[in-house]
């Protein structure tokens, strides 16, 4: 199959959308961090644990939930999440271990 100039642009516009997006995507987790570092310090402040596992598994519904409605995977949007959270308790456990 040969390709086309057509061919050639739409594939660059897809991209650009992609380039697009996923610098969206890294902005979005950078300011996540930003806060969820903040959380950690107010925690190791007041002595409360990294990690909160209640609040973990009702986040976890609510995005599955989400990610069911935006025709997303819902197993792909949990082991996204999770990826993220085990990243914060991580920074949690570090921020107390400082104090």
């Amino acid at each position: 199959m040969t390709q086309t100039t057509a061919d050639d642009t739409m594939l660059a516009a897809y991209r650009k959308s992609i380039d697009n997006i996923d610098a969206a995507l890294i902005h979005m987790l950078a300011e996540r961090f930003r806060i969820t570092k903040a959380v950690g310090e107010y925690k190791a402040r007041t002595e409360l644990p990294p990690a909160d596992p209640a609040r973990e598994e009702r986040q976890i519904a609510r995005l599955r939930k989400l990610a069911e409605e935006a025709d997303l995977d819902p197993e792909f949007s949990e082991k996204f999440l999770r990826f993220i959270i085990d990243e914060v308790i991580r920074h949690h456990e570090q921020a107390k271990a400082g104090r």
